[in-house]
């Protein structure tokens, strides 16, 4: 009875002026549930089946508000589309959306969530995931191809060592090692034996010709943007992570300082602390993963080829492996390169080495 009034509510609407301040929107592929509520918090808008033809316009109706969206597939799209009307729109992880589901777990359904999203929108201390352009996806479309041709690369890596180690021949892990003696482990098995790695071979080498060439686009993209190139000047930080850094937070206006880009990237300890003792434990690892994983990947080679080097980072990177050790070194330098890369784009400025 109760949504039965909250949908007349929203009809009357559209007969008498209300003032919509929030409205929460549960994003699908063809029927959204919209919730708005007022300056008092009552809901004025109840809308729990909107096709996706009828959603700008439904959008476009209201007055500007703010309108908050998980963050999904299709929800940067959906927000630049919506703050052409003039909306402030607030995109948040799923995650801290589900604590405001009133109904729980066991009474999930569209217009549940439209609610969640609104309630939770409202939070004063809710953290929010930066809106992209239609430009950055399309960079970070370049990337997610990219990391789905590796993956696909290590998987017939792994294929090929299988189909050989079923037949006594125990290839190393190693993947350059993998190329180089499959083709002669394999002269030794069946016809059908042979024919089954030999493809997989012309697989991985194909798979090695594409991502070669999303390598060069991915570097055009980083020379074409003086961003990226003063990004690239960060020990640790290639043509690759440049790249996906400027598409992933931009100017880095949407965060206070760095600490917040290492938060944000899950490159802090996460705390334990009760009874008034600190407890720090491993890093929350929280964030964009592939991010992660590209600052990860240049700590290491930084904290390499640190020996022999006598420059502030090094000589820090150095002391701060034999006083902690390699791992916690390596996060270390990671955490410091999303600091210093969030300073220069925030600022507009150059890395300044010592």
């Amino acid at each position: 009875m109760g949504l039965r009034n909250l949908i007349l509510n929203s009809a009357f609407c559209k007969e008498t002026p209300v003032t919509i301040v929030f409205v929460g929107i549960d994003l699908a592929k063809n029927v959204f549930a919209l919730h708005g509520v007022d300056d008092a918090g009552k809901a004025r808008l109840v809308r729990p089946a909107v096709r996706r033809d009828q959603l700008l316009e439904t959008v476009a109706k209201l007055p500007p508000c703010t309108i908050g969206m998980e963050a999904c597939s299709g929800a940067h799209h959906w927000a630049r589309q919506f703050m052409a009307f003039g909306h402030t729109v607030r995109l948040m992880a799923p995650k801290f959306v589900v604590p405001y589901r009133m109904s729980g777990k066991r009474g999930k359904n569209d217009a549940a969530d439209a609610a969640a999203i609104c309630e939770a929108v409202q939070r004063p201390n809710m953290r929010f995931v930066p809106v992209k352009s239609e430009l950055a996806q399309a960079r970070l479309a370049v990337h997610t191809v990219r990391q789905g041709l590796v993956a696909g690369r290590t998987a017939t890596i792994n294929r090929l060592r299988g189909v050989l180690s079923e037949f006594g021949q125990v290839m190393p892990l190693k993947a350059k090692t993998v190329r180089l003696e499959a083709a002669a482990r394999a002269e030794g098995l069946s016809q059908w034996a042979q024919t089954a790695c030999m493809d997989l071979l012309a697989e991985i080498r194909r798979l090695d010709e594409q991502i070669d060439t999303y390598d060069q686009r991915i570097r055009l993209m980083a020379q074409a943007d003086d961003r990226s190139k003063r990004l690239m000047g960060v020990p640790g930080i290639g043509a690759t992570t440049a790249s996906a850094l400027l598409a992933s937070i931009g100017n880095g206006h949407d965060f206070d300082n760095g600490r917040q880009v290492a938060a944000w990237l899950g490159l802090v300890p996460g705390q334990y602390s009760s009874g008034g003792k600190n407890r720090l434990g491993r890093i929350t690892k929280a964030g964009d993963s592939y991010l992660r994983t590209l600052l990860i990947l240049g700590a290491r080679a930084v904290l390499a080829a640190a020996s022999g080097k006598h420059d502030r980072i090094s000589r820090w990177a150095q002391a701060l492996a034999e006083r902690r050790g390699y791992w916690k070194a390596v996060v270390a330098i990671a955490a410091k390169n999303a600091r210093m890369a969030w300073a220069m784009l925030a600022k507009g400025e150059a890395f300044k080495p010592a």
